[in-house]
């Protein structure tokens, strides 16, 4: 047999590629572009494991495809390198996070390179290095000095609107704000004092300061993210999270939202991953309310969708997190309200939002008055209302809504219908309905009440219409060492930008990576964390930017990766546009994939790129999950029982190393070795074997399921891990692992090699001509692989490479007209086989600058059919005929045959039904 030596192969071509640069990309004007991405990783220390290269294997198959068909194709790597790990790692060990991010990077590094991946290394990217936050900083300071103009709607910059302040005030400024924001005039803008106007400033800028409601843990130092806080607790190390406020840095994305909504018309995702983001988006129609506390000054504003139903409310309800909601409690409810409001209050909104079933609450002991009927309502606290949704209060409508109602049933609440037809648990009848029991909007259709209701409010001054979104600004900072410096310093307690020439702001050296003692964040350690300017010194902002700043815009830094003097020249950005094909986790969805969505229009606003939409075509691949083995241990022994003996012992099952396990037989000297209390383990066996349980799982260090590409590579070769990976099943589906099955793709790629060698293991091509079977089995493959690449069925090319192989195998097919396209076809797939055998026929150049074979349908067009000859029901003979001849002739053809006489006993057949090209069918 041939000797396919993977080894020295894939050494020699990955050796090869960084030498020649093949996969250097260069803006070519002639050519089409097609931009491959995938969502760049986070170096943990754990390297990679089999799971992870799915995706990198698919855009790397569709970058070598779009190459071969002529597209100049970028196709970059790099790495999310600021994060939390890291930061935990240093501080526990003392080690600077730098180190550890340098150490995982080369760790991701070599074992990428190991696959075999079509990546333009010259464009590696990391969020953690100074020259490339530089630009991330710059983004935050043209934020910071852009508003967002509703009439324009567009991000404008900030001089515009103080010089619209100068000369008009605000009052006909149509612009996205604060809510609290005053009307002001010309005169009054001019008297404000400095500080002043940079107050009124921060409610227009679209990133800004303000006090807000966070999720603090005070183990790890620092803010969390809603994704990052599960039950109460953080995700990462499971610490409590309480609901706090505190000031933060915030960024205006709510000014986008409708054009976020919009977009999503415009790009070819999943479905699911759009409603994802369409629901994070939340777009409600409806109106303000304002209710007025019963002897007090203060008022309440509620943000509702049916304001038709305004009749029909019975209570208030406030979120815990509401200042409102304290200050109302009345002296003989504090103890309750008040016990109520500290737990409810750190229950996180995720959680709140999927708990439908506990319902909790508390009675203020204050009432509101219902500003159409005069009603005196009771206010309460009660923590499915959402401090980040509309106002934090919500006007409860028992009849018509399911939480309000299983709320009132479990307090005693009054429960009043104001729409007609059927009451049932508090739903709506559907989307209509006329409005009974509701004053002056009783007996109207419902679209018809809400007009006349909000006419009414705006009449009376207490509310008006308005558009809502569930989504909420997004906290751009955390506590935290291990980020990018903020471009901010403070004077009088205002913040201020640093000049633009001295980014990038790196950070500085502290002796410990936790808080200080006064509870600043580690930034408070630096010495001299300090601004210079021509007034003297200030202090710099000692929060650093969150983990999803640096992912905002990576794709558009790989256009461009080396530019000192602007984030990406606009020319560059211009020819590589949107990303063609993204390929990422669904988990992004409503984080970092909306964040870079935000942050390319914004971009686009300002005239920086000349796209609004970063990702064009995405697919979000599957997980490979992990295939656990299990040894069964008898209770009380150091003996272990196989699988098929399990029951006949007292015995449990224990997870074992999947490494030391092959076809789900144990390697019983290396689990010997693998534990020092197992190395005088015994052994029950079945057959002379010890066979392992087996179940699929995540994959996971503590089930010992984790596979490195590494071993496999070793063991197998590269190649056969790509189109291991692919073959599994379809990119986007959860699919096992399981390296019992790999064996078979090894031997594919070994009869592949073989097509190409004789016996005795010589290079044998032969210049002949291609018969007619082999043009056919190669061109069903070639239109298959076409088929594949549109739809991304990856799994389904590899099925046909290897019944094209089959098929050329028994022809013994050895022609080089065959041959060649089929190197070519297989080379996105397994790269360093095809590249070998490629320089076998005898090309100088890489495959990689081939051209895709064209399929030509006149190779799987039939000359003849073998019919099955159907006789009373049963076939019972098949006829090899031309497919030219003419019913009569194929009729004559099949009377003729020696089989079908016999069956046909010499008697003439009463029905003929002959349809040519499919079957012959006599009834006698």
């Amino acid at each position: 047999m041939a000797d396919y030596n993977f080894r020295e192969i894939e050494q020699k071509w990955q050796s090869y590629w960084k030498e020649k640069g093949t996969f250097k990309a260069e803006v070519d004007p002639n050519r089409p572009k097609f931009y491959s991405l995938d969502m760049f990783p986070y170096p943990s220390g754990a390297g990679l494991h089999v799971g992870h290269p799915l995706g990198y294997i698919a855009s790397d198959i569709v970058s070598r495809f779009k190459a071969l068909k002529g597209f100049n194709v970028l196709h970059p790597m790099g790495y999310d390198s600021f994060g939390l790990p890291a930061e935990q790692y240093a501080i526990q060990t003392g080690q600077h996070p730098a180190i550890t991010t340098e150490q995982n990077i080369t760790r991701y590094t070599e074992q990428l390179k190991n696959i075999g991946f079509a990546f333009d290394w010259d464009r590696e990217v990391r969020t953690s290095d100074p020259s490339y936050y530089k630009w991330t900083q710059w983004i935050f300071m043209q934020l910071f000095s852009s508003y967002y103009d509703l009439d324009a709607n567009k991000a404008v910059s900030i001089d515009s609107l103080i010089a619209r302040f100068e000369t008009l005030g605000n009052k006909q400024v149509k612009a996205v704000c604060d809510e609290d924001t005053p009307v002001f005039s010309a005169a009054d803008w001019k008297a404000f004092s400095e500080k002043e106007k940079q107050e009124m400033l921060l409610k227009y800028r679209l990133t800004f300061l303000a006090e807000t409601t966070v999720n603090w843990c005070a183990a790890l130092g620092t803010v969390l993210s809603n994704d990052e806080v599960k039950d109460g607790f953080s995700e990462r190390g499971g610490h409590p999270v309480e609901r706090k406020k505190m000031m933060q840095w915030s960024m205006r994305i709510t000014a986008y939202a409708d054009r976020l909504l919009q977009g999503l018309d415009r790009v070819d995702w999943a479905e699911p991953i759009k409603e994802m983001q369409r629901n994070w988006i939340g777009k409600s129609i409806g109106a303000d309310v304002v209710f007025q506390v019963k002897d007090s000054d203060k008022k309440i504003k509620v943000f509702t969708t049916r304001v038709d139903t305004i009749y029909g409310v019975t209570y208030l309800a406030l979120a815990p997190e509401s200042d409102l909601a304290a200050s109302l409690i009345t002296e003989d409810q504090r103890a309750t309200a008040e016990a109520y409001i500290e737990v409810a209050k750190n229950r996180s909104e995720r959680e709140r939002m999927s708990d439908v079933k506990t319902i909790s609450g508390a009675f203020t002991g204050s009432y509101a008055i219902n500003p159409f009927n005069g009603e005196e309502i009771q206010i309460w606290v009660a923590d499915y209302v959402l401090a980040g949704y509309g106002t934090g209060a919500v006007m409860a409508v028992p009849a018509h809504d399911e939480r309000d109602y299983n709320f009132a049933k479990h307090f005693g609440l009054e429960i009043r219908q104001v729409i007609e037809g059927s009451m049932e648990n508090g739903s709506f009848p559907g989307k209509g309905g006329f409005i009974i029991n509701s004053g002056f909007i009783s007996n109207m259709y419902m679209k018809e009440a809400m007009a006349k209701a909000i006419e009414f409010l705006e009449e009376k001054g207490i509310g008006k219409g308005k558009i809502q979104y569930r989504m909420r600004d997004a906290i751009f900072t955390r506590q935290r060492y291990w980020g990018e410096p903020l471009p901010v310093y403070f004077k009088d307690g205002l913040p201020y930008l640093v000049e633009e020439k001295d980014l990038p702001l790196v950070l500085p050296e502290v002796d410990k990576y936790l808080p200080t003692e006064d509870g600043e964040p580690p930034l408070g350690r630096a010495k001299d964390w300090m601004y210079k300017t021509a007034e003297g010194e200030f202090p710099l902002e000692m929060s650093t930017m969150p983990g999803w700043a640096g992912s905002s815009w990576y794709f558009f830094r790989y256009m461009d990766p080396k530019n000192d003097t602007a984030f990406a020249d606009k020319a560059k950005t211009d020819y590589w546009g949107a990303v063609d094909l993204y390929i990422g986790g669904s988990e992004h969805a409503t984080g970092h994939l909306l964040y870079s969505r935000f942050w390319t229009k914004f971009l686009h606003d300002i005239g920086a790129v000349h796209i609004d939409e970063p990702f064009q075509k995405m697919i979000n691949q599957g997980m490979i999950q992990g295939r656990s083995n299990f040894v069964y241990r008898v209770k009380g022994t150091n003996q272990f029982v196989s699988h098929g003996l399990k029951d006949q012992y007292d015995s449990f099952a224990m997870h074992v190393d999947v490494n030391i396990v092959h076809n789900d037989q144990l390697n019983l000297d290396k689990f010997k070795a693998w534990r020092p209390d197992l190395a005088d383990a015994e052994f029950i066996l079945e057959d002379g074997k010890y066979i392992c349980g087996a179940e699929v799982e995540k994959m996971s260090k503590s089930k010992y399921n984790v596979v490195n590409p590494d071993d496999i590579i070793e063991r197998y070769g590269a190649d056969t891990l790509r189109l291991y990976e692919m073959f599994l099943g379809p990119l986007e589906q959860f699919k096992p692992w399981n390296t019992n099955g790999i064996d078979g793709v090894y031997k594919f790629l070994r009869k592949l090699w073989n097509l190409f060698h004789n016996s005795t293991g010589e290079f044998a091509v032969s210049d002949a001509a291609a018969s007619k079977e082999e043009l056919k089995a190669l061109h069903k493959a070639i239109r298959k692989m076409e088929e594949d690449m549109a739809n991304h069925s990856f799994n389904t090319s590899v099925s046909s490479f290897m019944i094209c192989v089959n098929e050329l195998t028994a022809l013994k097919s050895n022609k080089r007209e065959i041959l060649e396209p089929m190197a070519i076809l297989v080379s996105p797939y397994a790269p360093h086989i095809a590249e070998e055998l490629w320089s076998l026929l005898g090309h100088e150049e890489s495959i990689t600058k081939a051209t895709f074979p064209e399929f030509d349908e006149k190779h799987l067009v039939e000359s003849a059919f073998e019919y099955p000859v159907m006789i009373n029901g049963k076939m019972r003979a098949k006829l090899h005929l031309s497919l030219s001849l003419s019913v009569q002739e194929i009729e004559k053809a099949a009377l003729a045959d020696e089989s079908v006489q016999k069956w046909l006993e010499g008697k003439a057949p009463k029905k003929v039904i002959i349809v040519p090209g499919k079957i012959v069918n006599l009834v006698v």
